[in-house]
């Protein structure tokens, strides 16, 4: 087995998609995997509640520019409700605080019931969230017994179908919009029918174009790592996969020089506008830039190009 030199962090540049195990704060997570590459510069976008599994992209080194671009991503869950019981955090952690009889509803009337929050609308962020006020998380005014008024915000949602329904346990997947809280969903799914419910379970299958296949175990990322870093850094995937939805621009070499300068070019390019990938000659990443519609290029995150990771 060979040495990781977990004491040597070095500079790496890429992305991993972990399957989060449950258990795990997303930011523990990013902590361990980030000893396992020995790597000096880490985050992760789109946290995931302890309880929850699934998709957590976690970015390293250069690759860290790209987590305001997947935290606008679009998201993918597969959600277990347990209806009848309402908890104080909104999921299996927490207290039950009311139950409620569960209205006798056919599969046909419960996934009528869930296309109704087909497109915008609008939620109620929950005490127990991330969300800041006067500096401070609401989870820990929660946690005092605290509770503050909080405006609601606009979520959509893209598609969303039953997958199982037995008993108390509804199942079923839904697409939708950055900052749209499922345990909320789920709340008020049940609050339209007479009922109170929880969210048991939460795993998120896709991010933006990322997709479950992609994803790796923990346990796996542990194994590759067991075998030398060198291994494990095999599975990085370079930063500008997670921009594939923008269009892609290659520019001349002395253009590319401006554009890593933090200079604008002016391209032979009309009519196209917004975010764009700039590629130099050889096919290198150069970073993301803004077009106007007379190709005036502006760099707006500019990337190292360091090669390889070894």
């Amino acid at each position: 087995m060979k040495e990781h030199g977990r004491n040597r962090s070095e500079p790496v540049d890429g992305l991993l998609l972990l399957n989060k195990p449950a258990g795990l704060t997303s930011n523990q997570a990013l902590q361990r995997v980030k000893r396992l590459l020995n790597a000096k510069k880490a985050g992760h976008t789109g946290s995931l509640d302890p309880a929850a599994t699934g998709m957590l992209p976690l970015c390293f080194g250069e690759a860290t520019k790209v987590c305001a671009y997947l935290l606008n991503a679009d998201k993918t869950y597969r959600v277990t409700a347990r209806l009848g019981i309402a908890t104080d955090t909104g999921d299996a952690d927490g207290v039950e605080v009311e139950r409620a009889d569960v209205p006798d509803m056919s599969k046909e009337q419960w996934s009528a019931a869930l296309q109704k929050f087909l497109g915008e609308s609008m939620q109620i962020p929950p005490m127990y969230s991330a969300l800041k006020k006067n500096g401070i998380r609401l989870y820990e005014m929660a946690r005092k017994g605290e509770t503050i008024e909080r405006d609601p915000r606009p979520f959509r949602v893209y598609g969303i179908d039953l997958l199982e329904i037995a008993g108390t346990r509804l199942v079923f997947r839904v697409s939708c919009s950055k900052g749209t809280y499922i345990r909320v969903l789920v709340e008020d799914l049940a609050r339209a029918n007479g009922t109170v419910a929880h969210t048991a379970n939460l795993h998120r299958e896709i991010v933006g174009d990322f997709q479950e296949k992609d994803m790796l175990e923990l346990s796996t990322m542990e194994a590759a790592a067991a075998e030398g870093v060198a291994v494990l850094r095999q599975h990085l995937l370079a930063p500008d996969v997670a921009l594939a939805c923008l269009s892609a621009v290659t520019v001349t070499m002395e253009e590319g020089q401006r554009f890593a300068s933090g200079q604008a070019n002016s391209l032979a390019l009309q009519g196209e506008s917004g975010l764009v990938r700039v590629y130099s000659p050889d096919k290198d990443f150069l970073g993301v830039g803004e077009l106007s519609n007379v190709g005036q290029l502006a760099p707006r995150r500019v990337f190292l190009s360091r090669g390889k990771n070894s």
